[in-house]
């Protein structure tokens, strides 16, 4: 199974603003629903859970399989499992049968798929932005990466896509 890690950013390496505001393109936007609705499954983290699902962006999503990747596990339903670690969630995806499982935020569970070396491939919409504080693309790694550029494109007048596999 592929995992592929997707995130937008600003130039700087920021996914939100301090105030876990995205204030990215409507391009940017359609990309990720694509990605996802696509590959019909997601892996986030609580509070990024939280986020979408107070925005009803699960509909907008295409309602996928998503696995919350969480230190409170809570009750899980059909479309919406919770797990402790990156490789209950991977586990859970595989028996489901998806062949690519996409990670969609935050921080916290970027970190935590790179620090145990379950992301296969990064996708980054890069946001003409800089943020002067802001949520960082993995919080607290201590670990180092290194990718091989399999593409880029442009996504919308000012914004780039490129795609790396991990090494």
């Amino acid at each position: 199974m592929k995992v592929i890690l997707y995130m937008a950013m600003t130039v700087n390496g920021y996914i939100a603003t301090e105030r876990d505001e995205t204030p990215w393109s409507d391009e940017t936007w359609e990309s990720y629903y694509k990605i996802i609705s696509s590959r019909g499954n997601m892996i986030i983290g609580r509070k990024t859970y939280e986020m979408i699902r107070e925005s009803d962006e699960l509909e907008k999503l295409g309602n996928p399989l998503t696995v919350v990747l969480t230190a409170k596990p809570q009750e899980s339903d059909q479309k919406v499992f919770c797990v402790n670690t990156p490789q209950e969630a991977v586990e859970l995806m595989n028996k489901k049968g998806f062949q690519e499982v996409v990670i969609g935020g935050g921080s916290s569970t970027n970190a935590a798929f790179l620090k145990e070396r379950l992301i296969d491939e990064i996708i980054l919409d890069v946001e003409p932005l800089v943020f002067g504080r802001g949520v960082s693309l993995f919080s607290n790694i201590d670990s180092n990466l290194k990718l091989e550029l399999l593409g880029s494109k442009k996504v919308a007048t000012n914004v780039i896509q490129l795609h790396y596999k991990v090494k």
